[in-house]
């Protein structure tokens, strides 16, 4: 098992480069917009009282909402200043990767240098102040001779405290569409590759490490007048700065990229899209293979295609509406029961048609049709212990529901989904837990939890031996696996055909094996490896 571990992080080290480069890029970023705002706020609020209270407040709120949720909200956020400075400017704005990504760590940086700003030059003793003033010193020159250089060391305290977090906080920039650390770490999660999940967090850990490190060797120095030790920290910091500006273009030029695409002849000759294809993918195994097969088509066909996965589900929809991606797949009861709003089911031809209909008209998305599977919401539990308390359907769940605990991903129990069920079938339960799915299904089978909300397509469903209750009421609407297309995406038949070959030809049986191949224990294979295996059970039409 550990050698198979070792020989995982050996395979990942290769791709450590292009996501540490863009890592550290929008960690040195940031922490500069943070400086050059923290510091003249902390100056100015260290001279006027009566703002000090209602700043460093709301300075300090900003630290009271989930990194990840501000993250998120920036989203919406730009798309709507993106489409503001396009119809004035124009001048395109992305509402995802680098610009929700900055602003988010630049007001998380804040706190930390603003509030130490204030207490460094607050704690300087009056009476150094007044003598500085008393030879005839001006209130610039007090700041930039006495101030500042008294209050650097508690000054420079916060900034380390800054950049630790602003390194930890980067690694979860990877749902709204920026590469770091985080790719690591929230794929090796959802694969259960722990491979993976370790050179994410050892990484981000060693370059936590390092910058704290250096900004307190500076620290030491300034406090101690040690200017030999100051010279050679400010220069490594000097060249981190120059490093985290230019390791992306660096790496790119290398050729290090994990997701790149590149040109290659069709019918004769040489076919180049103007800008790359973004293939969009949300936070499971299986969207990381249909993510990687689509990619894979789309360089066939000649097309520099990259993928932007671990996406949230509504950050993924609202990107492909703006154009920030060109193409994902999604299901047909998401955006049925949580963009549409629509309560209840219907056959999954009605589904399929209105919601195809609703996406053209509302967002001109174009559904290019369903891959031929359906990956649906059910609740699962382990065989043996359905077996012995009688439970074949959901509706036989209610009587038991009050002593038994269910365990649901992130989004489950926000759900309409979840609202129908539980009303349609009175479901009372014990206690509901929201967990990761990679753990759902360790918790059940380990009997921490009696039931979990699972997904129709998913391997572990065999793999752990647990059993889907019936749903006879049809309480959840179809979910088909549809492939959808941006408006300006959907203008390239070229691009259109070449996705065309995967419509309706991918069995709910050659998906569950796929997602199986990735998340099993034993032998696990790659997400490259699994969607490889599928593009030969699909073939070509």
């Amino acid at each position: 098992m550990w050698s198979d571990f070792f020989n995982r992080a050996g395979h990942l080290l290769i791709l450590v480069p292009t996501h540490l480069a863009s890592h550290l890029m929008i960690t040195v970023i940031a922490l500069a917009a943070g400086l050059a705002i923290s510091l003249p706020l902390g100056v100015a609020l260290s001279r006027r009282a009566h703002l000090r209270y209602p700043v460093m407040t709301a300075v300090s709120v900003i630290q009271t909402i989930p990194s990840l949720a501000l993250l998120a909200l920036m989203v919406p956020v730009l798309v709507g200043v993106g489409a503001l400075m396009q119809w004035t400017l124009g001048v395109h704005v992305s509402a995802l990767g680098f610009w929700p990504t900055v602003i988010s760590l630049t007001l998380y940086s804040m706190l930390p240098i603003v509030r130490n700003t204030v207490t460094g030059i607050l704690g300087i003793d009056p009476a150094v102040k007044e003598a500085a003033t008393g030879v005839g010193m001006t209130p610039a020159q007090v700041l930039w001779k006495v101030e500042l250089p008294l209050a650097a060391p508690v000054i420079l305290a916060g900034i380390r405290t800054a950049t630790v977090w602003v390194v930890g906080i980067a690694t979860l920039s990877t749902p709204v569409g920026q590469r770091s650390l985080g790719n690591f770490i929230f794929k090796g999660l959802q694969t259960q590759n722990w491979a993976m999940v370790m050179v994410g967090c050892v990484t981000a850990a060693l370059l936590a490490v390092m910058l704290d490190m250096l900004i307190g060797g500076l620290e030491k120095a300034v406090e101690q007048r040690r200017r030999a030790l100051g010279a050679v920290c400010g220069a490594l910091l000097a060249a981190v700065l120059v490093l985290g500006l230019t390791a992306p273009a660096l790496v790119r030029a290398a050729g290090q990229t994990e997701t790149g695409g590149r040109a290659v002849a069709v019918d004769g000759q040489e076919f180049r899209l103007r800008r790359p294809i973004r293939v969009g993918a949300k936070t499971f195994t299986e969207q990381f293979i249909l993510a990687q097969l689509i990619q894979n088509r789309l360089q066939e066909a000649g097309y520099d295609a990259r993928r932007r996965e671990g996406l949230g589900s509504t950050v993924v929809f609202d990107s492909l509406a703006a154009g920030e991606i060109d193409v994902y797949v999604d299901y047909s009861g998401t955006i049925w029961a949580n963009h549409m709003g629509r309560q209840g089911s219907a056959p999954a031809a009605v589904v399929l048609d209105e919601v195809t209909w609703w996406l053209a008209t509302n967002h001109s998305i174009r559904c290019l049709g369903s891959l031929g599977f359906e990956n649906s919401y059910a609740l699962a539990m382990p065989r043996q212990r359905a077996q012995e308390m009688g439970l074949r359907t959901i509706a036989d769940l209610a009587d038991h529901s009050p002593e038994l605990v269910l365990a649901g991903d992130y989004e489950f129990f926000g759900r309409p989904e979840w609202r129908s069920l539980r009303d349609a079938y009175a479901l009372r339960m014990k206690n509901q837990v929201e967990m990761d799915s990679t753990f759902m299904y360790l918790a059940v089978s380990n009997g921490e939890v009696d039931a979990i909300s699972a997904f129709s397509s998913d391997g572990r469903i065999a793999a752990f031996d647990l059993v889907t209750l019936t749903d006879p009421g049809q309480v959840i609407p179809p979910y088909d696996a549809i492939v959808l297309l941006s408006a300006a995406a959907a203008e390239d038949g070229h691009l259109v055909r070449a996705l065309r070959g995967l419509i309706g030809r991918i069995p709910v049986e050659a998906m569950r094996d796929a997602n199986y191949r990735v998340d099993r224990d034993r032998d696990k294979q790659s997400v490259a490896e699994a969607a490889l295996w599928l593009a030969e059970q699909v073939g070509t039409p």
